[in-house]
């Protein structure tokens, strides 16, 4: 009888998660629909393992010029797409860390992903695709037995 009521509370919990995950989603494409109405947009991302994940958006204008950015950053689903103040009107290529200074730490490293990812687009680049864990678990299980061949 407990293993059933086990099973039952891990599934709720799963429910709980991924009615959690949809809301949050649905919050962040909203947020990202109203700056892709201002200009082009720009996105920065560093996934937090242990710490809190970061995400930024950044409107850009034809020039370069950041009209408006918002900030996602948190550890739970519980986090929500914010304003980040303090970079409107400045131009994403020439961001530095003067300008991040009321950044943290994982905020400035998704910020100079956004930069990144900015420069590469426009010149033409394609970003890869990085490979999730378990996609990386079977790339290292597939080298290890061609090894051993």
């Amino acid at each position: 009888m407990q293993i059933i009521l086990i099973i039952i509370l891990i599934f709720g919990a799963f429910l709980v998660q991924a009615g959690l995950g949809f809301l949050q989603m649905k919050h962040f494409s909203k947020a990202y629909t109203e700056l892709r109405r201002i200009g082009k947009v720009a996105i920065g991302k560093r996934p937090g393992k242990v710490r809190a994940g970061t995400i930024v958006m950044f409107a850009i204008s034809n020039s370069g010029k950041i009209l408006k950015a918002k900030k996602m950053q948190g550890v739970t689903v519980m986090a929500q797409v914010k304003d980040l103040d303090g970079f409107e009107g400045k131009h994403i290529q020439s961001l530095n860390d003067n300008d991040m200074k009321h950044c943290n730490k994982l905020l400035k490293l998704a910020i100079l992903d956004a930069v990144h990812n900015y420069k590469t687009i426009m010149s033409g680049g394609e970003i890869p695709e990085k490979n999730s864990l378990f996609k990386s678990i079977m790339l290292q299980a597939e080298r290890v037995t061609l090894t051993k061949k």
